[in-house]
């Protein structure tokens, strides 16, 4: 059975992880019970703990699903980029537009979740880390090309541009204020690419 496909889980599972993401959008998921996920979804509390340890393995299970969905638009969006730096750029216009299209999952993931250890070990995390390897893929690459500067680090680079996204963004998520993807992008790959470029 494939985590990543929904249509391949059980219809129960499918429920319950539907429930959690529609409660999500109008609740803190500490204020979330597993009798009102159950409520919602139309299935027994038991079953949820048939699928998952607790509440929050349903979570980073809700959290990987749609950070692999993210990857894929990912992918998507990159895929007729022909340099690095357009590459690096239709990415981080994705983050930013995806934080701004999908608040609730930006919160718990910007703002929550890393305060448990045990995110770290998750199958969620493990899709983080995944899609940091692909952006440090893209990195190197410049720099074998030549279109990025050789005596930067790649990690220092992928930092920089997780590090301006989140602090950009941040505000906004927590204060419910409008985020402008476009002109954040823009004067975030400026001052970088500015710095990074051969």
């Amino acid at each position: 059975m494939s985590e990543n496909n929904p249509r391949s889980q059980p219809p129960g599972r499918r429920k319950i992880v539907r429930s959690v993401r529609k409660l999500l959008e109008t609740n803190d998921f500490n204020s979330i019970t597993t009798a009102e996920i159950a409520r919602t979804a139309g299935v027994t509390e038991g079953l949820i703990y048939k699928y998952f340890d607790n509440k929050r393995d349903l979570l980073y299970h809700v959290l990987e699903t749609h950070f692999n969905r993210f990857i894929t638009q990912c992918e998507a969006a990159i895929a007729d980029a022909d340099t690095a730096l357009l590459k690096l750029r239709a990415i981080m216009h994705a983050y930013l537009d995806s934080y701004n299209r999908h608040r609730v999952f930006a919160r718990i993931l910007l703002l929550e979740v890393r305060n448990a250890a045990s995110f770290f070990e998750s199958s969620a995390y493990a899709e983080v880390r995944r899609h940091s390897r692909i952006i440090l893929g893209i990195i190197k690459t410049g720099i074998e090309n030549g279109e990025i500067r050789d005596d930067v680090a790649p990690e220092a680079i992928r930092d920089a541009m997780f590090g301006t996204i989140e602090h950009s963004t941040l505000a906004s998520l927590i204060f419910n204020r409008p985020l402008d993807a476009d002109a954040i992008c823009e004067r975030t790959c400026r001052i970088l690419f500015d710095g990074i470029r051969r």
